[in-house]
């Protein structure tokens, strides 16, 4: 009954015809088939991103994003909250406070709506050209701090590698560095391989509690001692640790900004940097430009550390890297 869920072409417990017909009756009348409803969906003028806010049964609202790559296939970006509480000072989801955790029903059901909706879309020639509705990747960057929603992330994830044909390194999870939840995780059978990024933003201690008042003084030297039992669990794995760095003008953006990143990277080992282009939200940031982004990159891999910069995308449809936000539904109908 589960891989049903996940079945192309099945939209609703009638159809699961491997199941008696009374037992498909009383579901239908009692389960909803999705815990999610779909609200709007919007699509970038490039017609490689869309977002989609989706309603829960109790009214709250989510962002979730769905992104073409060259090859065609898909990446999905999945809240794990309503709201936020980490309240990260560049992000537009921090400015909506936190509301709640999300089940592990409501977080995989976002990967079930985009694949019902490719299947639907893909199917009329209305997504893009290609008619590939492969989903090669689902990201823990949307709205809330997955770590902190610790279990039904976890059983999420173990319900999509149990039920597609996702792997572990094709599922990333983003954490701004929750330390006790990173540790648990170390000791956790449960917790799948998958991959891991954290939201450094700055390699100075009193430069990144601004940016992000979860941090604490301590935090960078927390992480290193964090990172060597890392690497030690996942040594035959040859797995990396991912560092997520905001580029915010006049902020963090300075020679002396990628120098003590670049430092830092050393220290840690085997990591990789993806400097992430600020989209603009209702905060008083500034972008960068593209040349002052290649010189940072240019500094990071000059010093032997290995660095891209994220290609933002659905910045038309606020769908980009922290833009996520929704409001209440009065609020909505102002």
């Amino acid at each position: 009954m589960e891989r049903a869920l996940f079945e192309k072409g099945i939209s609703g417990w009638e159809q699961v015809t491997t199941l008696p017909k009374s037992f498909r009756t009383m579901l239908s009348e009692r389960i909803p088939w999705m815990s999610l409803r779909e609200s709007i969906v919007l699509e970038s003028r490039k017609k490689d991103t869309k977002k989609a806010i989706l309603e829960c049964e109790d009214g709250s609202k989510i962002e979730t994003v769905l992104m073409q790559n060259a090859r065609g296939h898909w990446s999905i970006c999945v809240s794990s909250q309503v709201g936020c509480a980490m309240g990260c000072t560049f992000c537009a989801t921090g400015k909506m406070g936190f509301t709640r955790n999300l089940s592990t029903d409501e977080i995989v059901d976002q990967f079930r709506f985009w694949r019902s909706h490719l299947d639907t879309n893909l199917s009329s020639g209305e997504v893009g050209e290609s008619r590939n509705s492969l989903i090669s990747n689902v990201v823990f960057m949307g709205m809330g701090e997955p770590l902190a929603n610790y279990d039904a992330v976890r059983d999420s994830i173990v319900l999509l590698l149990r039920s597609t044909s996702l792997g572990p390194t094709r599922i990333t999870v983003s954490t701004v560095g929750l330390l006790p939840a990173l540790r648990k995780l170390l000791a956790d059978p449960l917790w799948p391989s998958v991959r891991l990024a954290i939201s450094l933003h700055s390699a100075d201690a009193e430069s990144r509690k601004r940016l992000m008042p979860s941090s604490f003084d301590s935090f960078l030297d927390d992480l290193v001692t964090w990172t060597r039992l890392y690497f030690e669990r996942n040594e035959e794995r040859r797995r990396h640790l991912t560092f997520e760095y905001i580029l915010l003008r006049g902020v963090n953006d300075r020679e002396e900004d990628a120098r003590k990143l670049l430092l830092f990277s050393r220290r840690v080992g085997k990591v990789r940097v993806n400097l992430i282009p600020y989209n603009s939200t209702a905060n008083d940031y500034r972008e960068m430009d593209e040349k002052e982004a290649l010189r940072f990159l240019l500094t990071l891999k000059r010093g032997g550390v290995m660095a891209t910069i994220r290609k933002a995308m659905g910045k038309d449809i606020a769908a980009a890297c922290g833009q996520l936000v929704t409001r209440v539904l009065s609020r909505d109908r102002d």
